[in-house]
């Protein structure tokens, strides 16, 4: 044979073949080899009917199917006894192999549903809130389940669980998909806040119409868009999108634009809670601050939910609702 014939192209060409010839097979025989391991076992037609919960004749009408199949016979039958022939000996052999393998595939799945937390978890975060909330926690969790790989992946793309195998998800914002089973972890705050020295030099907004006589830094989203301002006002959002001297795809460099006194911004409080705690910020316009946001954890369902997953988000709830994530500055300089 060339190795031409032993190309890749080639060897594709017979699996559909391959797959066909495996599907007519088993929609002929397996009933038939269902009940032949079930005699071969237990020795008798009248106790494998027991054991499948069907009747002896059932049972024996599928075994004779497979023996027309297979044109072989592969039980010896008498009144007293019923034993396999060499060739019915010779079959169980390697249907026994291939059964053993489709029961150690189902008590894995077993086991990943009810048994020890084990193998691999996808997990899919935000940028800021992956750095800040979600990473400072796995490595307890890795601690607490060391059989539990976490692959964490962030970016502020919508989520695709299916493309991109993804098992469990944290979301900011508000949710649109009803297509995942979605928990609020804690409401999502969105704090305006400035350093000292440009509250000092500045001043703050006391109303969303002195917005406009400050220095605001902007910020766009992963398809390049500016993110507006969002305000509640009488029970209605509003939204506001000012101008901006500086503009900014990450959340990080925004905060370090406000620490650094260059302007004004709205951010979530997650990214600057400890910023405030500290004083190294201050708050303006929390009267406003709209509180129809939330951060969630979500996955794709709440059945057959594998050990790993259920793990996760149980640890993940708990820990998260502990954290203090909305804390705004104390009662000082520019509070409203």
């Amino acid at each position: 044979m060339s190795q031409s014939d032993l190309s890749q192209p080639a060897f594709s060409a017979g699996l559909p073949d391959r797959a066909a010839s495996l599907s007519n097979c088993l929609a002929t025989s397996y009933a038939g080899i269902i009940a032949f391991m079930a005699v071969a076992t237990e020795g008798s037609f009248s106790k494998a009917g027991e054991r499948l919960g069907i009747g002896r004749s059932s049972v024996s009408r599928s075994v004779q199917r497979l023996e027309q199949h297979l044109k072989t016979r592969l039980f010896l039958r008498t009144t007293r006894a019923t034993s396999l022939t060499r060739e019915g000996e010779r079959f169980f052999k390697h249907c026994h192999i291939g059964v053993s393998h489709i029961a150690g595939a189902v008590n894995d799945m077993l086991e990943l549903r009810s048994g020890p937390p084990r193998g691999l978890l996808r997990v899919s975060s935000g940028i800021g809130f992956g750095r800040n909330v979600v990473a400072p926690l796995l490595l307890q969790f890795s601690e607490a389940y060391p059989d539990i790989s976490v692959e964490l992946l962030l970016n502020d793309r919508p989520v695709d669980f299916a493309g991109d195998r993804i098992d469990v998800a944290f979301q900011d914002g508000r949710l649109k998909d009803s297509c995942v089973v979605a928990k609020q972890l804690v409401p999502m705050q969105m704090v305006v806040c400035a350093s000292p020295a440009y509250a000092d030099a500045r001043g703050l907004p006391a109303t969303l119409d002195e917005l406009g006589q400050h220095d605001c830094i902007n910020m766009t989203c992963s398809s390049g868009r500016v993110l507006e301002w969002e305000f509640m006002v009488q029970g209605q959002v509003r939204t506001f999108l000012p101008s901006s001297k500086l503009t900014f795809n990450d959340a990080y460099l925004v905060r370090q634009a406000v620490l650094d006194g260059r302007g004004i911004a709205q951010v979530s409080a997650h990214q600057v809670r400890d910023c405030l705690r500290r004083g190294e910020l201050v708050t303006a316009l929390t009267q406003y601050a709209a509180k129809d946001r939330g951060h969630y954890i979500c996955y794709l369902s709440r059945e057959h939910l594998p050990a790993r997953v259920r793990v996760f988000v149980d640890y993940m709830t708990a820990q998260i609702r502990a954290l203090d994530l909305n804390a705004v500055q104390r009662p000082g300089v520019g509070e409203c």
